[in-house]
C-alpha cells in the first residue's frame, strides 16, 4: 500500500490543490459555449466541465501525497481512508454563478477529522483571491497583496450586514426565521454563493444564514471563519460542519443575537 508522503505540510497540500483547481477551472470561465448538465429531475442543480476538471485535478494530487486519507467530493463522492482524516472538496461551489458569468463561486478545500474542519480554503480563481484558516493561520492573498483574516465586531443587529444565495432560503419555515434576522438587520444581500463566507471571514459582513447545505458546502468556510475570529454553527448552536441549517456571524454576540431569532424556525 502506498503510503503518505510528508514531503509537504497539509496547508502546502491545501494550497496545491487550490492551484491545480484553478488550472482546471479558469479556460472554461466567461467561455462561449460552455454547457451544463442539470443533476435533478425537479429543479436545477447544475454541472460543469469544469467542476468535474477541478475534483479529478484535485484527487489525483492527493492519491499522490495522501493516499491514507479519505476524500469526500461534491461530483465523485466519498473515497475511504485508513487515517481518520477527510479531504472535502466542492470543485465549484456556486455553479450557478458560475454559467451565469458571476464572480461569486469558489473552489472549496477543508481537510476534517472527527471533530470537524480544521484547515480551510476558499479560493477564487478569476479575482486570484484566497482565503486560508488553519492553525496559527488566517489570511488571504489577492490582487493587494498577503492580508490577516478578522471578523468584524459588531454587536447590535441594527447595524449588521447580512448575505444569503438563495432568497427563499428553504422550506417556508426557514423562510420565516431568516426573515425575523432580516427584519432587523442594517442590509440583507442576496446571490453571493460561497463568496459571502470569505467575505464574513474578511471582515466585511456580519452574517451568513443558509439552509439545505451540504458538508462539501460549508466545511471550507468553517475553517477560514473560526480562525479569523468568527464562529458557525446551526441553527440550534450545534456543529455545522455536517451541513443543514447554517448560521455563520462575525462574533459571539451578534451570533447569539441572530441565533435568538433562529433557533424555533
Amino acid at each position: 500500500m502506498r503510503m503518505t508522503s510528508t514531503a509537504f505540510t497539509d496547508l502546502e497540500i491545501a494550497h496545491m490543490l487550490a492551484d491545480a483547481a484553478r488550472l482546471a477551472i479558469l479556460p472554461h470561465f466567461r467561455r462561449p459555449g460552455l454547457s451544463a448538465e442539470n443533476k435533478l429531475k425537479e429543479g436545477f442543480d447544475p454541472v460543469t466541465i469544469a467542476d468535474r476538471a477541478a475534483e479529478t485535478a484535485m484527487r489525483e494530487i492527493l492519491g499522490e501525497h495522501r493516499s491514507n486519507d479519505a476524500i469526500w467530493g461534491e461530483e465523485f463522492g466519498q473515497t475511504p481512508g485508513t487515517s481518520e482524516r477527510t479531504w472535502v472538496l466542492d470543485p465549484i461551489d456556486g455553479t450557478r454563478g458560475f454559467i451565469s458569468g458571476t464572480p461569486t463561486w469558489g473552489v472549496l478545500i477543508a481537510l476534517s477529522d472527527q471533530n470537524g474542519p480544521f484547515l480551510g480554503i476558499v479560493d477564487q480563481p478569476y479575482t486570484r483571491e484566497r482565503f486560508v484558516g488553519a492553525a496559527d493561520v488566517a489570511e488571504m492573498t489577492g490582487p493587494f497583496g498577503r492580508q490577516v483574516l478578522q471578523t468584524r465586531d459588531t454587536t447590535d443587529l441594527a447595524q449588521a450586514i447580512l448575505f444569503t444565495t438563495f432568497p427563499e432560503i428553504g422550506t417556508p419555515q426557514e423562510r420565516a426565521g431568516f426573515e425575523r434576522v432580516s427584519a432587523q438587520v442594517k442590509l440583507t444581500r442576496y446571490g453571493m454563493d460561497c463568496y459571502a463566507y470569505a467575505l464574513l471571514a474578511a471582515g466585511q459582513v456580519d452574517l451568513v444564514i443558509e439552509a439545505g447545505l451540504n458538508a462539501y458546502d460549508i466545511q471550507g468556510p468553517i475553517a477560514v471563519i473560526q480562525a479569523a475570529g468568527g464562529i458557525v454553527t446551526n441553527w440550534q448552536g450545534g456543529p455545522a460542519h455536517n451541513g443543514g441549517r447554517v448560521l455563520a456571524a462575525g462574533n459571539a454576540q451578534i451570533h447569539a443575537a441572530a441565533l435568538d431569532l433562529l433557533k424555533d424556525a
